[in-house]
């Protein structure tokens, strides 16, 4: 599974006006955009690109202007990618930070995220009406799919070569009026399209040829290919925020809610949806979770009523049971190698550094298994709010985003 959000039928695409920018009634959504690309910026596509994949990662600092990035960015192990605009597109060199390609926003409005797709070679993002991809391989623009005036594209995933999006009616007084959509990757063809009981705040998530949505109160998992649902959650469930990763599936609850009390951890049978023996959490408020190849979940929790630190906790799904805690003040985090990567706080003398933790062992681990943590460096310091992106493969370096001073900064991971 890819994470950060997706987007997909026939009789669907007719009831709610879905259509494809350039569409010919064989369903190819190429985006008639792609002929409106520049020479220059063709000729930049096709051969500085070149220059970023031959080049080996190393470190460097790039500020950014405008509306590129603001905590939209990704990496493979040959580039990074922002999002900018509502919905461009920019790829950026392994090697000193320099823009290789652009694809160029339509419109106005914000950003809603940005899936980077390493194994289909696309990057996906969206501005509301707006849903595109761009190739990673040429620095194009691969299709745009276009929303009528009246639904907009909501949360969106890509995985085994399917782009899930939802979209919703874009008035906040009518129905929900949710329906999800499956694309392929390669061209932007509708798969399917259909209307779902879920929450137009949540996306869904997708691995092991299904994709899942939630309504609060029902988990559905559906067919990759068809769209069928395949399960529902027993009646009652509280999952409010799916996490997915490996072959996991867990609910929990969501950040963006005024309550103070939250749903349980509740990890899921991929399969049928029952509910599965599941750590007990700390009962704080869930802000971000992440979950390992091997079943440890990674929780960011944090308090409702005094929010800004928190604590990184690890649960084994497994064996049910809490396995460690590390308090910080960043919600950012990533998995490698069996490690677990995020900042110091900024509250502590280690502030201004990013922290690699050994999943299993914790932060209070020896030997070979002991944190590693990186120099000090200004961008990494609680005071800029950094982002965290690691690239694809088995990374030497990590991608920086600031927000305050807005830089790019490539840094050797600890």
């Amino acid at each position: 599974m890819r994470r950060v959000h997706v987007v997909r039928g026939v009789l669907g695409a007719v009831l709610f006006g879905v259509t494809a920018v350039g569409c010919t009634g064989s369903g190819d959504a190429r985006s008639a955009e792609t002929g409106h690309t520049s020479a220059s910026s063709r000729h930049t596509a096709s051969t500085s690109g070149m220059t970023a994949v031959l080049g080996s990662w190393r470190g460097w600092t790039k500020d950014l202007t405008g509306s590129e990035g603001v905590k939209v960015c990704g990496a493979t192990s040959h580039q990074v990618v922002c999002a900018t605009g509502a919905d461009g597109v920019v790829g950026r060199s392994r090697t000193d930070g320099a823009v290789t390609w652009s694809v160029p926003a339509t419109g106005t409005g914000k950003n809603l995220g940005l899936v980077v797709d390493k194994a289909d070679e696309r990057a996906v993002t969206s501005g509301g009406r707006t849903l595109r991809a761009a190739n990673l391989r040429t620095g194009r623009a691969a299709w745009t799919l276009r929303m009528p005036a009246d639904r907009v594209f909501a949360g969106f995933v890509a995985s085994e070569g399917i782009v899930y999006a939802l979209d919703t009616w874009s008035s906040f007084t009518r129905e929900p009026g949710v329906a999800l959509g499956a694309y392929r990757a390669s061209d932007g063809r509708t798969l399917w399209h259909r209307t779902v009981d879920a929450d137009r705040y949540e996306s869904p998530v997708a691995f092991g040829g299904r994709v899942y949505t939630t309504g609060s109160s029902k988990v559905t998992a559906r067919d990759a290919r068809t769209g069928d649902a395949l399960a529902t959650s027993a009646s009652g469930t509280e999952c409010p925020h799916l996490i997915a990763g490996g072959d996991y599936l867990v609910c929990s609850g969501v950040s963006n809610t005024a309550e103070d009390t939250f749903p349980a951890l509740r990890r899921l049978d991929p399969v049928d949806l029952r509910p599965l023996p599941t750590a007990e959490d700390s009962g704080q408020k869930p802000e971000r979770g992440l979950i390992s190849a091997d079943g440890v979940l990674m929780l960011f929790e944090d308090s409702a009523e005094d929010p800004g630190a928190g604590d990184w906790t690890a649960y084994d799904l497994n064996h049910p049971g809490k396995l460690w805690s590390y308090s910080t003040s960043s919600d950012q985090g990533a998995l490698i190698g069996g490690r677990f990567v995020t900042f110091t706080p900024r509250y502590d003398p280690t502030r201004g550094r990013m922290i690699s933790i050994d999943l299993h062992a914790g932060p209070k681990a020896t030997g070979d298994a002991a944190p590693r943590r990186s120099p000090a460096y200004p961008e990494t310091t609680g005071s800029a709010y950094p982002a965290l992106v690691l690239p694809g493969g088995d990374p030497d370096y990590a991608v920086i985003e600031t927000m305050v001073h807005h830089i790019l900064r490539s840094l050797p991971l600890p």
